[in-house]
């Protein structure tokens, strides 16, 4: 298929870009640059051996998206592009919902009127809020706590409604979990223009020495070790995902929702060791007192998409932070090494 994927050079999107070759679909990707680097093209070139299809485009402007679908033949749309930043999103409420919103909203448009009706959308396991029970299942109650979670709920309740008022959408929402690491050749990767939100990025800034030490935020916590616990996946598997929703078409006339995650929940002090072990670095770390909103755990049960999808995670923890230092390591100021 040709697939037009927003935000394609973000960290999912050209992960996702090389999944797509690999299975022998054609992405066209489009961004407007403003939180990640054109820089990513040339990569993913010398990764897949061929040109990429790409054009600087904003995705509220829905004539242009239009234009590219027709001219390119688009037949499916994987949707990355958005604000994505939790702390950010409280601060400015606005900018997120109009933003994410906005943008959906035209894309959505643009496929309607192209008479483009499959779209796999990256939502995120945020729409759960603080879970009530674990693990995490896909008809779990949501209840978003933050704007950037209320974004990707509400834009899950559009395409619902979409796909309730009219035949033919073929619409699926993958809610990830934490998603981790690298591509294995250590050319692309997580490249945060700020300091991490993330605990990976901010890990391996710390071994590479643009960071001084970690903070542990709560060693209280009721979990193996007091310290927070997450699901950890890598970024190629999260990206094989996308490449499994979109060739599964079985059920059209439906939005599908899936948990994509590993079903196992690592914790902070865990996902250190396993990245000490990878990368031969200590990682110096101060535990200080919890976050507000932070919960305890947070993990999947990720069966449905083995059921449906046929997707599972396939690699494991260790081989996340191999990949992720690998990538810091041989680019210690992320894309900017390149300039």
């Amino acid at each position: 298929m040709r697939v037009l994927v927003t935000g394609g050079t973000g960290y999912i999107g050209s992960h996702t870009a090389i999944a797509l070759i690999a299975a022998g679909h054609t992405p066209i990707l489009v961004d407007n640059y403003s939180n990640s680097s054109p820089r990513v093209l040339a990569r993913l070139e010398a990764i897949t051996q061929q040109p990429l299809l790409h054009q600087q485009l904003e995705v509220r402007d829905q004539a242009a998206l239009q234009q590219l679908c027709q001219q390119q033949a688009v037949e499916a749309v994987i949707h990355f592009a958005g604000l994505k930043a939790v702390g950010e999103s409280v601060a400015q409420p606005l900018r997120y919902y109009q933003n994410n919103l906005d943008s959906t909203l035209s894309l959505l448009a643009a496929m309607q009127q192209v008479g483009i009706n499959q779209l796999v959308f990256s939502s995120s396991a945020t729409v759960y809020g603080d879970p009530r029970q674990l693990p995490l299942t896909e008809r779990s109650p949501l209840q978003a706590t933050n704007p950037y979670g209320q974004t990707k709920l509400m834009i899950e309740t559009m395409l619902g409604d979409l796909a309730a008022s009219q035949q033919g959408w073929n619409l699926t929402s993958l809610r990830y979990f934490n998603p981790i690491g690298a591509h294995p050749s250590g050319l692309i990767g997580e490249d945060p223009t700020d300091v991490p939100n993330n605990l990976l990025p901010y890990i391996a800034q710390v071994a590479v020495g643009r960071r001084q030490q970690l903070s542990v935020f709560g060693g209280d916590y009721p979990t193996v070790d007091g310290t927070g616990v997450r699901d950890y996946v890598h970024v190629m598997d999260v990206a094989q995902a996308h490449v499994a929703a979109l060739e599964q078409a079985a059920h059209p006339d439906q939005h599908r929702v899936y948990n994509i995650g590993t079903g196992r929940g690592t914790s902070v002090l865990e996902l250190i060791r396993a990245f000490e072990q990878a990368s031969g670095q200590q990682i110096p770390y101060t535990i200080v007192d919890r976050r507000p909103g932070d919960s305890a755990a947070c993990f999947a049960d990720v069966s449905l998409a083995r059921q449906q999808l046929g997707w599972q995670a396939q690699h494991d923890i260790v081989q996340a932070c191999a990949d992720a230092w690998r990538w810091q390591k041989q680019n210690p100021a992320g894309y900017a090494d390149a300039a």
